[in-house]
This record gives structure tokens, C-alpha cells and sequence, in this order.
């Protein structure tokens, strides 16, 4: 039967802890028994005490089930995360490489929140996990946690942990189900999942997709992709279980950063030939590019960027779980996996560095002068070859060449009369990432008391190796699939006598060497105590963890080195790029994780909690920064009428510490050190009134500030009081759903407002609030086939998540014009499923 997402998370069971990878004994012999039961669901995340009602916990959980994740119909892992309260996504980039955050933290990022696959995080270090997952039908759940013991039984999630929970092997009969699904931005994907017993004691499950996906905006690319997951499980008689499993994917995709938008009027609006809502500069232009790079980075001197390829990631993992019951009230757990990963990163960022100073009409590019963006280009022309009277643009793709006194041509260009500068981002990551997490649980009943006991160790071993060099610049002009222009030196009768670029690019080694590696080697011991008096519950937990961290870092060389021979223009070395040296840090660091809360049962339907949680992110050789959460909230319940919590909580998030490009020499990268304020109020209800319609509601209001920033060491006194960049103050979802007789299937509605945000820290670019709302149906057709329908967008609005993070922490419209990525407009699909 198809429920709320709000009755789903209410009507869970389960501990308070908030993320005990390990822990679960009961959970993991349990799941059987679990899924046959609507009203009694067992949540493994964090589960130390048996049988426990939401209502009794200290933390902040949310629930979600295979139902609610296909209403939610998620385009991307980001959309997923959407289902927790508190979390704001910006899932504008694509499938992946979306940013989020909790309780007010910046955008821009995915600090202090861990995603993790069946209670192990999917990376160690967390950010970029959704270049290696994404949900299929081999997941059977979400489970998510906000501060609590998060940071205390997971690491570097100390904001918030979202558990995505596998389905277990089959050991009664054999199942299937089928998929498939298309949506009308091209998209086609066939998903299958698989599982029966061997035996009485030995069963095994598989399952994945395939797809083909251009992208939700337009493109002239199609990228194909796969994954596949299965587990070998072998029960023993004592209620133990041991199980192997692996996983591996090849997944190419499409990925955008921003692109150029005008604002008239007080409004933003598309530029003439690139439509806000599916506009995409990336196309045949930018399908292979050759970069001149250091031979200490690349022997033959060229790195190819290709958006044919788009984002390759690469995954293989292996895994092995256990459980064994020493006796009645102690049990031995262990969670061990090896991950070998890589992504192949060929993404394009209009504007990088340069900002809104290169986006600017085509007549000022060739005007040589303080208003050209290639300013420095046309110099160095100029001096190449004496014989020019003017500059012009050539076409790479069509030939035609235009003269600067050609206006009428060049303001005519595109309907807009525009060039820009487009950085390409070539971004190659090897890794490696060894985790195990292994423990004890003791559960004890005394006289008026019960408790509950887990204590453990983790250990990670993470390598990683990034080759970033050959980040160049090119000129191309606005407009969905944009071609790219040489710059060409003309005589008085616009004849071509110079190249001035090379096949467009007019800058090498933007940001710089782009050669680094980074290991860790940490060990966590870590305890969680569960006890219970009667209506009173006491939680605390601790975790002390030691990095054992290394840094290498390529040095750009100090003499640029000359681009091979036959590369054409007047850029005649390769910029700021490797030199074959590396700078080496070393540093061991270790921080203790705390957490204490408290939940008093007032009456059966009525509670209220306090908690308590300092925790931290480790980052490598820098310095450890710090997180404290406090929250206090009480819990509601009337039947299956009414179902709700609200909580008041403060966060303060300690040296919020890192790099971005200096938009005047992108090459350099300016620091930024922070702290930030966040005090707000969560509140979550489900409201039932009949058995056929329920409607949910989500949201939290906030008040983020900013205090004691420095950028490179400096205090900047003007910032203290902003709001954090990229950061809403209001943000909520509504979602009604009507019940079809007969359980025939649903109807639903989505309402999601994000509110205003500002593009930087300066607060100098305010991006608008907006709403959108999808619409979706579910029709079970027999018991079983099931046909689904969905609409998002439905109004076609218009939502910017993100300025120009490149252009620095202070960011202007310019003439009526800026950077800023954003949501797409109306996009609608469905699928077919079969059971068998």
C-alpha cells in the first residue's frame, strides 16, 4: 500500500542514536520481519535499543520508503536528499556534482553531511559521493539523521548522515521486478532487480540499470551508463548472518555550471539565443579539445579535454558484513569494504575568474583597450604582426571571419552580440578508500531500568590522486550549443596575417599546476549508551578520532615552459603549470566527538527532547573544523489524524575554512576562514483526515550569519552580519496525496518554496525566491504492474541556486547582465513496472 511520506517516518521504530553503521544486530535479522509490517518499520540507522518509538528519541530522524522515493522521482542522488527536512539542495548541475547543506551552513558545498550505502559512507571524506551512487531498485529505504550522534557514529557527518538502506536477499521465495522509464528530455533507463534463496540458510539478490541521458538541458551528446549490485547472504541458526557483496559502474553524464542571464525590470530573464530553462552553451564545439600543457604532466605536451565524454565515473567495490550473537544480550558486529573509484571530469564554467568583466559584446573584445577581456591577447597580436589594422573573429566551425568594423555583424551575433570567456575544467581523480567498522552491543534489563551499550573502532585508508593541469580558456559566443572564435589579425582589407589564439584558446594554465594527492589513514574508537527510566531516556555517545594525513602538492613551475612545436597563436608557454617537483606536508591530528540528549515521555502521544552534539570534519592536513548543534523539540501524535514535531535549534559552525580563484589571476587561490551563526526552527507535520487524503509539510526557517571572516589571513570587518552565501532563510515543501479507491494507486502534488539567497558573502548579488510544483500519479494496473507519471516544474518557473562562485565573494549585475546557474523548466516522464 502506498503511504505519506510524513505517517512513514512517524510510525518507524527505532533508537535515538543518530548513525550506527554497525550496530544492528536486531536490524540486520530483523529486515524480514520489518518489510511485512506497514505500521512497524525498523530503522537500522543508529539502532542500539530494540523496538524503540520515534516518539522516545533525542534525535532528529527521518524515514523514507521505496514509496516514497518513486513519488519523489528523483532526477538525482541531490533530489533524494530533498526528502529530509533541513537539507537544501542545489541540484542544479546535473545527475551529479550537486552541492547541499543543513542547518545553515553554506551552499556550495557537502560539509558535515555523509552519504552512506547500508551504513558504511560511501567515501570517507564525503563530498563527491554522488559521482559513485545513485538510487535503483536494489534500494529498499532512506534513512536520515540530523546532528544528534551523527558525528559520533559516523565520520565527517556531523551535521547530518543520510543512510541509503539495500534490500536483503529473498530466503522464502524468489522475486523480480522490472523497470522501465523515458522522460521528454531524452532520457531512457531500464532498471531490474533480482533475488531467491540457494537454500534454507543461503540466498543471494542482484540488481541495476542501464541508461542513455543527454541531460535535462539541451545537448548535442548522448552519454550511456551502467551499474550493478549483488549480495551473497548466509544465515546461521542462532539468528547471526555473514554476507558478501559487490558493486561496480561505468556512468558517463552531463554536468553545468553557470551560464549568462539578464535581469530586466526586476526579473531574470533568458539572453537572446540561450533559454533559461534549457539553455546550454556545451556542444559540438567542445566535443575534443587539445590543451598545451607542461611534459611533466603530460609527456607528449597536450591534454585532450572532451565534453563527448562528459563525467566519467568508474566503480568497483567489494564488501563484506557480519553479525554474530555471543549470547543473549551481547553480539560481535563487523562492516568491512575496499573501494577503487575514478571520475573523468571534462566540465565547462562560462565566466570562470573573468566573471561578469568577460561576458561583453563582441565589438569590445576587439577593441584593443581596458574594455577588451582579452585585452592582453590583442597586445601581444599587435606586436606579432605590425601589419594589423584591426582584429577580427574567426569561426571554427563555419570559417566565416568578422572585422571589427564590421559592427552591424558583430552586434548582430546571436541576436545578442556577445563573446565570453569559457574556462574548460579537465579533472581526472584516482582513488582509493579501505574502511572497517567493527564492535560490540550489550543490551541489559535492570531493576527500573534498561540499557543499551555499543562500543567500536573504525579504521579508513584513502587515497587519492587528482590531475587537474590543462585548465584553459577559450572565446565563444552565447548561445545554446555556442561555436568558439580565433582571434585573427586583419589588414585593411580584413584578410587574415595572424592567428592570435589557438583554435580558440587564448589562455593556458589557468589554474595553475593542478597536480595534487592526498592520503589519510584514521582510527576512530567510538561508544554509545542507551538508558532508560520509565518515561525518561538519557542518550550520550563519544567518538575520538586520529587522521594520520599526507599532501602533495605539484608546484607550478617558476620558469613557464614553451608549447610545442607546431601550436599556433602568440601564447607561446604553457601558463602556470607543473613542473615535476612536489610540495609535501605531513601532519597527524585528533579530535574527540560528543554527544548527550534526553527525551521525557509527558504522556503516550506527547514528548519533548533536548540534545546536544559537537562534532567535526577532518580535512587532510588542515585544520579540523568544529560543529555544534543544540536543539530542543517536542513530539505529537493524535491517532492517524495528526502527526508532528517542531524543533528550535542553534548551530555553530567553528572555521569553515576554503579556496577559491582569485578573479583577477585565477591561477592564485584566495583562502577564506569564517565562523557561522545559524539559530532557526524545524517544523514537520502530517495531517490525515480521511483514509484517502493526507497532506505533508516540511520546512525550516532560519537566520544565518556570518562572523569573523578573513580572506588570505585578513579580517574583513564588512562582511560580519551577512547572510552565508548561497544560504536560504526560508525553505519548505508541502505535499498533498489522494488515496484512488480500491488501492488502485494515487494522485500527488508537490509544492517546494526555496527562498531568496544571496550569490556571495558580500551580499552584493541577491538571487529571488522561487516555487515550484510537480504533479505525479501512480496507477496499479494489476498486483503486478504499476504504471507511473510524473510532472516537475509544472509552471515553468524560474530559480537560480548559485551566482558566479568564481568570480569571488563579491558579485554585481553588470549592465543588466550576470553568471548564475539554475533550475530547468518543464520536464515530465514516467515508467512501467513489473513484479515477478
Amino acid at each position: 500500500m502506498v503511504r505519506s511520506f510524513g505517517v512513514n517516518m512517524r510510525v518507524m521504530l527505532l533508537a535515538s542514536a543518530a548513525m550506527l553503521p554497525a550496530a544492528p544486530a536486531l536490524a540486520q535479522t530483523a529486515e524480514d520481519e520489518a518489510s511485512q509490517s506497514d505500521n512497524q518499520e525498523i530503522v537500522v540507522t543508529g539502532q542500539t535499543t530494540r523496538d524503540r518509538p520515534l516518539i522516545t528519541a533525542s534525535a532528529d530522524i527521518t524515514y523514507a520508503n521505496r514509496d516514497d522515493i518513486d513519488r519523489k522521482a528523483p532526477r538525482s542522488t541531490a533530489d533524494m536528499l530533498e526528502l529530509v527536512p533541513g537539507i537544501f539542495v542545489e541540484g542544479t548541475a546535473g545527475q551529479i556534482s550537486n552541492n547541499y547543506s543543513v542547518r545553515g551552513l553554506q551552499g556550495g558545498g557537502q560539509r558535515f553531511v555523509q552519504l552512506e550505502e547500508d551504513g558504511m559512507p560511501i567515501l570517507y571524506g564525503g563530498g563527491g559521493a554522488d559521482f559513485f551512487f545513485d538510487q535503483d531498485l536494489t534500494i529498499d529505504r532512506l534513512e536520515a539523521v540530523k546532528g544528534g550522534s551523527s558525528g559520533v557514529l559516523t565520520v565527517n557527518g556531523a551535521g547530518a548522515t543520510i543512510n541509503f538502506i539495500s534490500k536483503r536477499p529473498n530466503f522464502k521465495e524468489a522475486e523480480g521486478v522490472a523497470r522501465v522509464s523515458a522522460y521528454n528530455y531524452g532520457q531512457l533507463r531500464g532498471d531490474f532487480y533480482y533475488s531467491q534463496p540457494i537454500s534454507e540458510n543461503l540466498a543471494f539478490n542482484v540488481g541495476g540499470y542501464i541508461q542513455s541521458n543527454p541531460g535535462v538541458r539541451r545537448n548535442t551528446f548522448d552519454y550511456q551508463g551502467w551499474r550493478l549490485k549483488g549480495a551473497l547472504q548466509y544465515n546461521f541458526g542462532d539468528g547471526g548472518y555473514v554476507r558478501l557483496s559487490a558493486k561496480g559502474g561505468d556512468v558517463e553524464n552531463a554536468y553545468y555550471a553557470t551560464m549568462p542571464y539578464a535581469f530586466v525590470n526586476g526579473e531574470v530573464r533568458s539572453i537572446p539565443g540561450l533559454d533559461t530553462q534549457f539553455g546550454n552553451v556545451a556542444g559540438d564545439a567542445f566535443a575534443n579539445i587539445a590543451v598545451p600543457v607542461s611534459t611533466f604532466a603530460h609527456p607528449s605536451g597536450f591534454r585532450e579535454f572532451s565534453h563527448r565524454d562528459g563525467v566519467v565515473a568508474k566503480t568497483g567495490q567489494v564488501r563484506l558484513d557480519f553479525d554474530a550473537p555471543l549470547s543473549d544480550s551481547l553480539s560481535l558486529f563487523g562492516h568491512a569494504r575496499y573501494f577503487d573509484y575514478s571520475y573523468n571530469f571534462n566540465g565547462l564554467f562560462p565566466g570562470s575568474g573573468t566573471g561578469n568583466a568577460g561576458l561583453t559584446s563582441a565589438v569590445n573584445y576587439l577593441t584593443p583597450g581596458a574594455g577588451s577581456p582579452i585585452n592582453g591577447l590583442l597586445t601581444l597580436g599587435q606586436a606579432a604582426f605590425p601589419g594589423t589594422t584591426r582584429f577580427g573573429i574567426k569561426n571554427l566551425r563555419t570559417g566565416v571571419v568578422i572585422g571589427a568594423n564590421q559592427t552591424a555583424a558583430l552586434n548582430a551575433l546571436n541576436g545578442n552580440g556577445f563573446l565570453q570567456r569559457t574556462t574548460l575544467n579537465h579533472d581526472y581523480v584516482q582513488g582509493t578508500d579501505f574502511g572497517i567498522n567493527t564492535g560490540l552491543r550489550w543490551e541489559h534489563q535492570g531493576d527500573g531500568f534498561s540499557s543499551s551499550f555499543t562500543a567500536g573502532l573504525m579504521y579508513y585508508k584513502v587515497k587519492r590522486v587528482t590531475d587537474q593541469s590543462a585548465t584553459g580558456s577559450v572565446v565563444n559566443d552565447v548561445r545554446t550549443n555556442s561555436d568558439i572564435y580565433d582571434i585573427v589579425a586583419l589588414d585593411g582589407a580584413n584578410n587574415v596575417i595572424g592567428t592570435l589564439s589557438d583554435n580558440g584558446l587564448v589562455s593556458y594554465g589557468d589554474w595553475g599546476a593542478g597536480i595534487r594527492e592526498r592520503e589519510d589513514s584514521t582510527f576512530s574508537l567510538y561508544a554509545n549508551e542507551e538508558i532508560a527510566f520509565g518515561d525518561l531516556r538519557i542518550d550520550a555517545g563519544i567518538r575520538w578520532e586520529s587522521d594520520k594525513a599526507l599532501a602533495l602538492d605539484g608546484n607550478g613551475a617558476a620558469i613557464n615552459q614553451p608549447v610545442q612545436p607546431g601550436v599556433v597563436g602568440v601564447i607561446r608557454d604553457v601558463g602556470s603549470t607543473f613542473d615535476g617537483t612536489y610540495g609535501t606536508r605531513r601532519k597527524t591530528q585528533s579530535k574527540a566527538a560528543y554527544t548527550l540528549g534526553v527525551n521525557y515521555l509527558l504522556s503516550p502521544d506527547f514528548a519533548v527532547y533536548a540534545r546536544y552534539a559537537n562534532g567535526f570534519q577532518t580535512n587532510n592536513v588542515d585544520p579540523i573544523t568544529t560543529i555544534e548543534l543544540y536543539e530542543v523539540g517536542l513530539r505529537f501524535q493524535h491517532g492517524r489524524i495528526f502527526s508532528g514535531s517542531a524543533t528550535v535549534f542553534q548551530t555553530n559552525f567553528n572555521n569553515q575554512n576554503y579556496n577559491f580563484a582569485d578573479p583577477v589571476n585565477p591561477s592564485v587561490q584566495t583562502n577564506l576562514n569564517a565562523d557561522l551563526r545559524t539559530r532557526g526552527v524545524e517544523i514537520d507535520f502530517t495531517v490525515r483526515p480521511t483514509d484517502w487524503f493526507s497532506i505533508d509539510f516540511e520546512g525550516v526557517f532560519q537566520e544565518p550569519k556570518l562572523i569573523n571572516l578573513e580572506l588570505n589571513g585578513v579580517p574583513q570587518a564588512g562582511f560580519s552580519g551577512n547572510r552565508p552565501e548561497r544560504t536560504p532563510a526560508k525553505l519548505f515543501t508541502i505535499t498533498p496525496v489522494f488515496q484512488l479507491p480500491g488501492g488502485k494507486g494515487e494522485i500527488y502534488a508537490r509544492y517546494k518554496y526555496v527562498g531568496s539567497i544571496f550569490a556571495d558573502h558580500g551580499n552584493g548579488l541577491a538571487l529571488p525566491s522561487y516555487g515550484v510544483t510537480s504533479l505525479g500519479a501512480t496507477f496499479n494496473l494489476s498486483d503486478r504492474l504499476q504504471a507511473s507519471f510524473n510532472v516537475d516544474n509544472v509552471f515553468n518557473v524560474v530559480g537560480l541556486t548559485e551566482g558566479n562562485p568564481r568570480q569571488g565573494q563579491t558579485q554585481a549585475i553588470v549592465n543588466g547582465f550576470f553568471y548564475a546557474r539554475g533550475i530547468v523548466g518543464t520536464t515530465y516522464g514516467g515508467s512501467i513496472t513489473l513484479k515477478f
